[in-house]
């Protein structure tokens, strides 16, 4: 199975353009007033308008009042919604779209684990995993150990934190996750992305799906 890709962070429609034209699978738009990424609805709504066939559109918010998230919703065509904040499992099932739930890792075996916390939300999409702290926002640009993501989980965990086109290929090697999101390690500034970044890390992503598939043989040849 191949890994999927977000990239988060878009606030353009150039970048929604080109991101997609790149070959990810979903973008993120952010409503969160504190993000340098944070859009307005009518940002978020041209970029919706802007972006082909078949490249999910995903809202992430972090603790946002409910008629906020019913208001964005009345306008920008979300396809799904990522919950980042201290949300109840009853607050993210209220609104009329599919969501995933962000899980910050820091600090979490203290508090009983990923599966405890994951089964609290059995109605969720997927799970998304960061190197924050639980409850607390992402986008530190962290990473943390990959050997900690669940690999048993019966649900789509993505990873976040810290990814780059110069990791993102070990990071899915050790992880092994359904999927890989990214928003500052492919940027020129905050909220910019990189056309050059985009497409290594694309490769990266792409070299990982390789190898899970045709993994080197034991022994072979250096011929480099």
């Amino acid at each position: 199975m191949r890994c999927r890709v977000k990239i988060c962070g878009i606030t353009s429609p150039a970048d929604a353009l080109m991101v997609s034209a790149a070959g990810v699978d979903a973008i993120g738009l952010v409503f969160y007033p504190k993000s340098k990424r944070n859009l307005d609805i009518a940002q978020a709504a041209e970029i919706c308008r802007a972006i082909p066939p078949f490249v999910t559109t995903v809202g992430l918010f972090l603790d946002a009042e409910p008629d906020f998230v019913h208001a964005v919703l009345a306008s920008v065509p979300l396809d799904v919604l990522q919950f980042h904040g201290s949300e109840t499992p009853e607050y993210c099932r209220q609104f009329p779209r599919p969501y995933m739930k962000a899980v910050g890792m820091k600090g979490l075996a203290e508090s009983g684990g990923f599966a405890a916390y994951a089964d609290r939300y059995p109605d969720a999409q997927g799970f998304l995993v960061d190197s924050h702290a639980p409850g607390a926002a992402g986008g530190t640009g962290e990473t943390f150990d990959w050997a900690q993501v669940p690999q048993d989980y019966p649900k789509p965990i993505i990873l976040a934190g810290g990814l780059m086109p110069e990791n993102v290929a070990e990071a899915i090697r050790t992880s092994r996750v359904y999927a890989v999101d990214v928003s500052s390690g492919v940027e020129s500034s905050p909220g910019v992305k990189d056309v050059v970044q985009v497409q290594a890390f694309m490769a990266g992503v792409r070299q990982a799906d390789y190898l899970a598939v045709h993994p080197p043989m034991a022994g072979a040849l250096n011929l480099g």
